[in-house]
């Protein structure tokens, strides 16, 4: 197989794909929806054929939430790591879909599970990536306490990926919920401090902190609109830039 080449239009050589586990649901309540796992591993592979080298973090959110575990009376720890196992699972239904569609994918656990996984090692994943694998990071840090947005920004620097994408429901971010807001304003550019300041949801307080001491922009924009990944790595589109 031919690796693909870089296409001269696109912005960035290596990025970060970091998606919620809601996004796999489609429109049930809960679990995986097969077809939508299925889309979004279209627009990955559409992505990977412009030549870009791909990681990406999916949460866990549609099997599993530590956080709400935990609020239930489970011990954060033990919720946080039933959390971490249920991002596996979601890696390995994308893995499915992307090989599904003749792309070359590796699952990377920050929890050794040898049967179903690889565990993580920096410089095999960047060598997968080199080699224009799909590599999907699994069970967050490893550690409890720590989320898939911290996950995503700890290996996107890591990588030395030069952007965060986080795919989300929206195209960007606003001042308040545009879907309950008529009037909400999208930004196009937005500091990491201020979204620190203002609570602007983009990620969580310690993945926004950790993006900014590493100069690492995340750029936020709706999963639900087709070929909306592409068309931004060719610089167009309609996105939020956090930056410095």
């Amino acid at each position: 197989m031919t690796k693909p080449v870089l296409e001269p239009s696109v912005k960035y050589s290596r990025v970060m794909l970091k998606i919620s586990g809601e996004a796999l649901m489609g429109d049930q309540g809960y679990g995986l929806h097969p077809p939508t796992v299925a889309r979004i591993a279209q627009e990955v592979k559409s992505v990977q054929e412009m030549g870009v080298e791909i990681c990406m973090v999916i949460g866990g959110g549609n099997i599993f939430r530590g956080l709400a575990g935990s609020a239930q009376g489970m011990e954060r720890t033990t919720a946080d790591y039933m959390g971490m196992l249920a991002t596996v699972m979601n890696a390995l239904a994308m893995q499915s879909s992307l090989e599904a569609l003749g792309v070359f994918t590796r699952v990377i656990s920050a929890i050794p599970m040898d049967q179903v996984c690889e565990p993580y090692i920096r410089r095999r994943a960047v060598r997968h990536l080199e080699k224009k694998r799909v590599v999907i990071f699994a069970a967050g840090t490893g550690n409890p306490y720590f989320t898939t947005d911290t996950a995503a920004t700890l290996r996107a620097n890591e990588m030395a990926c030069q952007v965060i994408f986080k795919g989300t429901k929206v195209d960007g971010v606003y001042d308040k919920d545009p879907k309950k807001h008529a009037d909400a304003k999208r930004y196009e550019t937005v500091s990491y401090d201020e979204c620190l300041a203002k609570h602007l949801g983009v990620m969580d307080a310690s993945a926004i902190a950790l993006a900014r001491d590493n100069d690492l922009p995340i750029i936020v924009f709706s999963l639900d609109e087709p070929g909306g990944f592409r068309t931004i790595l060719r610089g167009e589109g309609t996105y939020t830039k956090v930056t410095g």
